[in-house]
């Protein structure tokens, strides 16, 4: 009998390059699930990382996604839910470290895309077609970030009783203008050149160029010091950049032509009256429609959080913010609209959320208060946090 062997979440490769110096590159390989990103990856991914990171012949590392339509669309939930389902009909969902899977899950993948941000040598991200979520989170941090004309980058979560996590605190704050906040609020999707504008991406080039790309990676004299590896790649990536996608060539994307529009919408201080605002904003743009629509469906809590987080997360360090997202975080994964929203949009696919309260109108001053002090209340001393070995210098 024949046994086929399973495939590795994560498969990983070095490709040979001059004077015995090579380039790892690590394929998140579950492109049914559009690379999905599981537990199981998290660990491969972090473990090989760790690995390249004290080779010494390994120059700079490559971070891509099977397959021709997302380099990774979110974070695999279906454990996770299976996990929350579990703790709120045991009556445990009171308990903020209750639910094993959750803290491991968070804790780990924020640790992971913290040790990106932080990494030595050059991580060049190849974000093509779809990244949302958990895929961000990979995304953001690297080093060298590359998107192509298929690129399509989203903070979705409010739409699953989330908020937009992996760093999305850190990210979105630093945006210009309100464009961060707008973001978070609707989940809106952008293009290659809106992500090179909100400097989430740093090239742009076709999908087509790949293997050239990756046989000119090949054909460079790397050092083994990772500083100059970091300049040439950059000058390698601009002058491909500059060669395959010349700048009169590049349009502006939906997000920088409104930018006047969304900060004029999202001025006002009053988030009640902000979210009216843009609930009954009416455009003839499909790109703004869509938005809109994604913020009417959303979940009201998820609203209120992705605003918070980012008010109370101004002035901290990545690492800080890491910290504050696995206390929020968690407090999400015992709160019912977390399990709902996955529920209604991924698993039932009813999209017929039942959200708690059902409307942002419903949200009052007391509720407000008391979710300040549900989702914000950490259960850890700063010692005992279990991201407390991160850094807390301020990473740019």
């Amino acid at each position: 009998m024949l046994h086929l062997q399973a495939q590795p979440a994560v498969y990983c490769e070095r490709l040979n390059g001059l004077d015995g110096m090579g380039i790892g590159v690590a394929t998140l390989n579950a492109e049914k699930s559009l690379n999905a990103l599981s537990i199981d990856m998290v660990d491969l991914l972090t473990a090989q990382l760790q690995a390249w990171d004290v080779d010494p012949d390994i120059a700079m590392v490559v971070l891509q996604g099977a397959g021709d339509k997302a380099f990774c669309a979110g974070g695999d939930l279906q454990n996770l839910y299976d996990s929350m389902k579990t703790h709120h009909a045991s009556l445990q969902h009171e308990d903020l470290l209750a639910n094993a899977y959750a803290l491991n899950f968070f804790t780990r993948e924020y640790r992971l895309d913290y040790f990106i941000h932080t990494y030595r040598k050059p991580i060049l991200c190849w974000g093509h077609g779809i990244v949302m979520g958990g895929g961000m989170g990979l995304m953001a941090g690297a080093s060298h970030r590359v998107v192509t004309e298929k690129s399509r980058l989203a903070m979705p979560e409010s739409a699953i009783g989330l908020f937009p996590d992996v760093g999305g605190t850190w990210f979105l704050n630093r945006m210009p203008g309100k464009l961060g906040l707008f973001l978070a609020l609707t989940g809106a999707s952008i293009n290659a050149s809106d992500a090179q504008f909100v400097k989430l991406a740093d090239y742009q080039l076709p999908h087509a160029h790949k293997p050239a790309l990756f046989a000119i990676l090949q054909a460079v004299r790397w050092s083994h010091d990772a500083t100059e590896n970091h300049q040439r790649l950059h000058q390698l990536l601009q002058h491909q950049q500059r060669a395959q996608w010349p700048a009169n060539d590049v349009a502006e994307g939906p997000l920088r032509q409104h930018f006047d529009l969304i900060n004029h919408l999202c001025h006002s201080h009053d988030l009640p009256l902000m979210v009216k605002t843009l609930q009954h904003y009416s455009t003839e743009n499909s790109w703004l429609q869509k938005a809109i629509i994604n913020l009417q469906k959303a979940c009201p809590a998820s609203l209120w959080l992705a605003h918070a987080i980012q008010q109370r997360a101004k002035h901290l360090s990545l690492a800080g913010v890491f910290r504050l997202e696995l206390v929020v975080a968690l407090a999400c994964a015992r709160d019912r609209n977390f399990a709902e929203g996955i529920r209604a949009l991924i698993i039932d696919k009813d999209q017929r959320p039942q959200w708690s309260p059902q409307d942002f109108s419903e949200i009052s001053d007391v509720l407000m208060q008391e979710w300040s002090l549900s989702f914000f209340s950490s259960p850890w001393t700063a010692a005992q946090h279990p991201l407390s070995e991160l850094g807390t210098a301020l990473v740019q």
